[in-house]
């Protein structure tokens, strides 16, 4: 087929824009360097799975995690970018190296000693614990660019010198040894919760991903999607779509999801007449929104379980109606462009057999499902999960090309269970890797969190907020929105929402409570981490839109308004949900236990909770509608403003049956799905009389 000759391709080139994207240094497979960090990255990935069999100290864990992740990004990451540091080493990184790590394992080494002094901190703790996070700060400007040190180094800079600011954020200052101590010799700091998420969860979750990848998971998603959706009108874009939220589940990174899928989408998007710009778009929205699938949700899901004292799988639950009905929006607005730019599917008799591509990669599917089973329904923690996962998949891998081989009556022979374990080793080592950027995003992070525990803040903020917002709630998220946008053009997702949860998650429950909405925390928290990913697709900034812009060749500023006005429907969720928890499935909260998940009523039945669903996906149909200007034909501006009523009615029935005094949210419902009806036989009797296709 031409069209996948075309794009394979085009994969050297973006092997390439990936590599450039991540900033890692290209070194030869033959070289001595190459190995070592294969060998470090290996070595990482079995420490974290020893450590799920033999129960181990969890600041140990966390103290270890971040070395490994401060070698590998000292490393892989060069100090600037040039041709000879991208293809080698430079001597002063075996220096710097070391001493990172050395560091970092100071509070593993000497654990005892630094309890018994408990705040009375030698000499020697303070300057190896300067010396740590200025080497913390340097990787972390290594591997994922200026903004995050800079921001961490603004809080540090805060915590010390408070009583000499203005005295709307001003605070008596802490001494140097008390900020090094809070940030680096305790548990309150870099080796907080969230490195601690990071080692006990993030990182075996990402290890699957990256194993399944390997095992040929992600290249078997993207054939899959293809096989069912490229004959219909707008076809690779909606197979984009799919793969997306497919690899979604195993890659929880924008930028990986919008390569991995993007090379082969976007060139034949641009094939069947899509513009470059808007190829790129349609891959950029579906791969930030790749972030919102359960179960790993880019990691913030561990985290936001872990700060809330939430199960697991109840944030999954509540993550679940918002993300599929986002998707199941992009499916629909992909169908309007295909619609209004003319752009019919693909023949079919180009296409392998759906069910043919399904059945060769069932055994693909099964770890998924498996995983999903262990956590839903055998409630086993995460990490119990993740390894069973990891286990099963990496029997697949071992037995999956002997299986084939027997199966096609070959002689089934020793290479065949080689090759199982040589990808297995190329997994992990990938798993390793790809963890860095989320190991060292978590450590700096816990500097702000640590900084709000010890100035306070939060307090200070959420005056300046309120004040900014006149009192008012929808003031209040749309400062909050704009901020966590702003934040997350420079920072990662996960470091994004852990910055953001600490600062303004507790504003926005303090002040939606000031002023009579009883909202519980996850509301607050799913808020934050929304408009965090949705920073991927933002100019200047949006890394996932470079990254597609690189393939489609195209504006990447352009690429990213497109791909943001696409992800506009993502926007309005949050604030659906804040004002209506129904769409995370919580059912009522206490005002005096609204950060109690285990007072929260949640919906249970089932036939609510299809309602829910089917009215959410109606309301941001609607909404979709109404942006792009279309249903079977372009829209009226009475038909555009009716659209943007039923979104309402449909995601916040509450609020317009008080508004109407409706005595009931079904009546509403069925007032929103008239009025759409409506609009549609209207549009179709009009294109009837017009002879319109």
């Amino acid at each position: 087929m031409k069209s996948i000759q075309q794009t394979q391709e085009s994969n050297v080139d973006t092997e390439a824009l990936t590599e450039q994207l991540k900033g890692q240094r290209n070194l030869q497979e033959d070289s001595w360097q190459y190995w070592m960090i294969v060998v470090i990255a290996f070595l990482w990935s079995l420490y974290q799975l020893y450590v799920v069999i033999v129960p181990t100290n969890s600041v140990f864990i966390r103290s270890t995690h971040l070395a490994f992740a401060l070698a590998l990004a000292f490393m892989m990451y060069p100090m600037f970018r040039s041709s000879k540091t991208m293809r080698t080493i430079p001597w002063y990184n075996f220096l710097i190296m070391p001493a990172a790590v050395f560091t970092s394992l100071y509070i593993y080494l000497f654990y005892d000693a630094l309890n018994a002094r408990n705040g009375s901190w030698t000499t020697a703790d303070v300057i190896v614990g300067i010396l740590g996070i200025i080497l913390l700060l340097k990787a972390t400007r290594r591997t994922l660019g200026l903004a995050l040190p800079i921001i961490a180094i603004i809080f540090l800079i805060y915590d010390h010198l408070g009583q000499s600011m203005p005295d709307i954020i001003a605070h008596k200052g802490a001494s140097i040894n008390k900020i090094v101590g809070q940030m680096f010799l305790t548990t309150e700091g870099i080796f907080g919760v969230p490195l601690g998420v990071s080692a006990s969860y993030v990182f075996l979750f990402v290890l699957f991903g990256a194993l399944l990848d390997k095992a040929g998971a992600g290249k078997y998603f993207i054939d899959l999607a293809y096989a069912l959706l490229g004959k219909y009108d707008g076809g690779p874009a909606k197979a984009s779509v799919a793969a997306s939220g497919m690899m979604g589940i195993i890659s929880g990174s924008s930028i990986a999801n919008t390569v991995t899928t993007g090379t082969f989408t976007i060139p034949l998007m641009k094939k069947l007449g899509f513009p470059g710009y808007k190829a790129a778009s349609v891959e950029v929205a579906a791969s930030t929104n790749g972030q919102l699938m359960p179960p790993i949700m880019g990691a913030a899901a561990f985290i936001i379980a872990e700060f809330l004292g939430l199960a697991y799988t109840d944030v999954i639950m509540a993550a679940a109606i918002p993300a599929f009905a986002s998707y199941f929006a992009l499916f629909y607005i992909v169908h309007l462009e295909a619609k209004k730019l003319g752009i019919v599917g693909e023949d079919p008799a180009k296409f392998q057999n759906a069910f043919t591509i399904f059945k060769s990669g069932m055994h693909y599917i099964i770890p998924i499902f498996f995983l999903i089973y262990t956590l839903i329904v055998l409630r086993q923690s995460p990490q119990s999960a993740a390894f069973n996962a990891i286990v099963f998949i990496m029997l697949i891998m071992v037995t999956q090309h002997p299986v084939k081989a027997w199966l096609k009556n070959k002689k089934v022979t020793r290479s065949d269970f080689l090759v199982g374990f040589y990808t297995i080793g190329e997994g992990m080592v990938s798993g390793a890797k790809n963890m860095v950027p989320i190991a060292i995003a978590t450590a700096v992070a816990g500097i702000v969190v640590g900084s709000v525990t010890l100035t306070g803040i939060g307090l200070t903020l959420a005056d300046v907020i309120t004040q900014l917002s006149g009192g008012y709630i929808v003031g209040v998220l749309f400062l909050t929105a704009v901020v966590s946008l702003i934040l997350g053009m420079g920072l990662p997702t996960t470091a994004n929402y852990i910055v953001m949860a600490s600062l303004t998650a507790p504003i926005i429950m303090e002040l939606a409570g000031d002023l009579g909405y009883l909202i519980p925390a996850i509301a607050a928290h799913m808020f934050v981490l929304y408009f965090g990913i949705l920073a991927d697709d933002t100019p200047p900034v949006g890394m996932a839109a470079y990254a597609a812009a690189g393939i489609a060749k195209s504006d990447p500023i352009r690429t990213g308004l497109q791909g943001f006005a696409y992800d506009i429907r993502t926007a309005i969720l949050p604030f659906a949900f804040f004002f209506n928890n129904k769409l995370l499935l919580i059912k009522s909260v206490d005002a005096a236990h609204l950060k109690d998940p285990s007072t929260w009523q949640w919906v249970t039945n089932p036939f609510e909770i299809a309602l829910i669903f089917v009215t959410a996906v109606i309301g941001m149909f609607a909404f979709s509608s109404a942006v792009q200007g279309w249903v079977r034909k372009k829209t009226t501006i009475v038909e555009r403003a009716l659209l943007l009523m039923i979104a309402v009615s449909m995601l916040v029935p509450n609020i317009v049956m008080q508004w109407l005094h409706l005595g009931s949210e079904y009546t509403v419902y069925a007032l929103g799905a008239i009025v759409y009806l409506m609009i549609y036989i209207t549009q179709v009797r009009s294109m009837k009389s017009t002879n319109e296709r």
